[in-house]
């Protein structure tokens, strides 16, 4: 047997815990949960296939035809979603297990057969201790006002680090938060917090009209998805102007990198103001790579690079020298700013990752090698002369 196989297959026939009105794919679903899989794919004349630990394998059960899997994702959509999908050849749906985790589901036409990714999203919100992240997030979930950002590439564990942010809120503020979402991954119960989830395509027709009506429904705390185009990072940076905290996500690698990805959406001619409006209500950056971890119990782990909106970074932002963000998170570590190779550097220490995974994953492998042998790379003085 290949050791790229999942030894234990998915039982199609397996009825436990199910009912008439379950839909098939329900027991592809089940047997993700039940091999601790992040992943489930499906592809016409392949077997299925599940990520575990970030690497994507095989199970043993034979292939699925295109018939199949196209009859199977049937039985999820309601008649609008079918007719969106035949029109536009891609859908995000969710799906939830009774009494488990839910999915989070791209159905997408690839050489005119339908495949299927869903992402596995646990019943349970983690928090911060149990995902590895720094407490500094704590902080930043104390503010009041302005604009945080989620940076990282897809499967970067962007949304999970916002739902546990929101969680934190939700069990120490006494506020209203609602989230604009496509689809809704964590679903939340209310404790301090009083929690309005809307569901593009469900709740709402689409996300303009979301952020149409948003200021009416009184937030205090505000989910933005992700800011796909100038009009939805508008919106939020507008939502911060007026008194609202605003989470989003952002496809981007590094903090400097945010702020051009942003100012990228706007002509050239709105770039200055849009920079003016981000120096004043930004408050803070987390770019995020998921790594391998070497605890397998653990499975993946954060690595994390924080920018915290201080004078000196919003001068920065205004001046228009993103580039010299880094030097003011090197200058700014006792605020709980870091970069990407001390973070790499402390899982490393702790015997969380293999060093050659952090070298691959760092933005600067020499400087990081430096850092192991306790020798602190500086550019020295740029801080002092800038600010």
């Amino acid at each position: 047997m290949s050791k790229d196989k999942i030894h234990q297959p998915i039982d199609q026939h397996d009825q436990h815990e199910r009912t008439m009105a379950e839909p098939r794919l329900a027991k592809f679903f089940r047997a993700t949960i039940k091999q601790e899989a992040s992943d489930l794919h499906l592809k016409a004349n392949k077997p299925p296939h599940i990520r575990i630990r970030g690497t994507i394998m095989a199970t043993n059960n034979p292939p699925l035809t295109g018939e199949e899997i196209e009859e199977m994702v049937r039985e999820l959509l309601t008649p609008k979603q079918a007719g969106y999908l035949e029109e536009r050849g891609s859908i995000d749906i969710a799906h939830d297990i009774p009494g488990s985790d839910r999915f989070r589901i791209n159905i997408y036409r690839q050489r005119g057969e339908l495949s299927l990714a869903a992402r596995r999203v646990p019943a349970t919100i983690p928090n911060f201790k149990s995902l590895n992240l720094p407490e500094v997030l704590s902080g930043i979930c104390e503010h009041h006002q302005g604009l945080v950002l989620l940076a990282g590439i897809t499967g970067s564990g962007k949304s999970t680090t916002i739902a546990s942010m929101l969680e934190f809120i939700n069990q120490n503020r006494r506020c209203h938060i609602v989230t604009i979402e496509d689809p809704i991954e964590y679903i939340y119960v209310d404790k301090k917090a009083l929690i309005n989830q809307r569901e593009i395509g469900i709740d709402v027709p689409d996300f303009d009209a979301a952020l149409k009506y948003l200021m009416r429904e009184d937030p205090d705390v505000i989910l933005i998805g992700e800011m796909r185009d100038r009009e939805t990072f508008q919106a939020a940076l507008q939502a911060s102007e007026t008194g609202h905290l605003v989470f989003g996500t952002v496809h981007a690698s590094s903090a400097g990198q945010t702020v051009a990805r942003i100012l990228d959406l706007f002509e050239a001619e709105s770039r200055d103001l849009i920079r003016q409006s981000l120096s004043y209500n930004l408050q803070a950056v987390v770019c995020q790579k998921l790594l391998p971890c070497l605890n397998k119990e653990i499975g993946r782990i954060p690595a994390v690079e924080i920018l915290l909106a201080n004078p000196t970074c919003r001068k920065f932002i205004e001046e228009g020298r993103d580039g010299d963000l880094l030097e003011v998170i090197h200058a700014s570590e006792e605020q709980g700013m870091r970069d990407f190779n001390r973070s790499l550097m402390e899982l490393i220490e702790s015997e969380m990752i293999d060093p050659r995974v952090a070298y691959a994953a760092s933005p600067n492998p020499e400087e990081l090698k430096m850092r192991m042998k306790g020798i602190s790379s500086s550019r020295g003085g740029l801080i002092g002369r800038g600010a």
